[in-house]
């Protein structure tokens, strides 16, 4: 659990980079024998591309450091992969996804569209692992201040 909350410390700090480039504060980091092989943080708004979110720059990161097999993996991130993240993850085969807070109606795992446990694909191997609620509090206050932010 203690390798848990390093790791997501440091999303948290992508997420406020992202926050404050004006994009909603989600950071991600990819790693792999507990070193980090890939970062990420949400750009969607900042350059207008919503395929900019922090779990695929995380995982285009680890691929453009020459890291062919993300399979034993493990992904961190403050908020819940949406679907669009959820696909990339398992097609990557990603071993494991760390996550603060649920991303409540698009979530791979959370929503109505369970991409992140779905077993009917052919070619994905069994679902990763979710470990959820990993700083959760913190990562519901990037929210919160988010939120803020936008609606003033």
């Amino acid at each position: 659990m203690r390798t848990h909350i390093h790791h997501m410390k440091k999303c948290i700090d992508l997420g406020k980079e992202a926050m404050l480039d004006g994009n909603p504060p989600v950071g991600s980091i990819l790693v792999k024998n507990d070193q980090i092989i890939g970062l990420g943080k949400e750009a969607g708004k900042s350059l207008n591309d919503v395929t900019k979110h922090a779990e695929i720059e995380a995982i285009k990161d680890a691929l453009a450091n020459s890291y062919q097999s993300l399979s034993d993996a493990t992904l961190y991130t403050t908020h819940e992969p949406c679907i669009m993240c959820s696909y990339v993850i398992r097609h990557h085969h990603i071993k494991t996804i760390v996550y603060g807070t649920k991303s409540k109606y698009v979530g791979g795992s959370s929503s109505s569209f369970k991409i992140l446990e779905t077993n009917s694909i052919p070619g994905w191997k069994k679902p990763p692992e979710l470990i959820e609620g990993v700083l959760e509090n913190d990562c519901l206050k990037l929210s919160e201040t988010y939120n803020l932010l936008i609606n003033k």
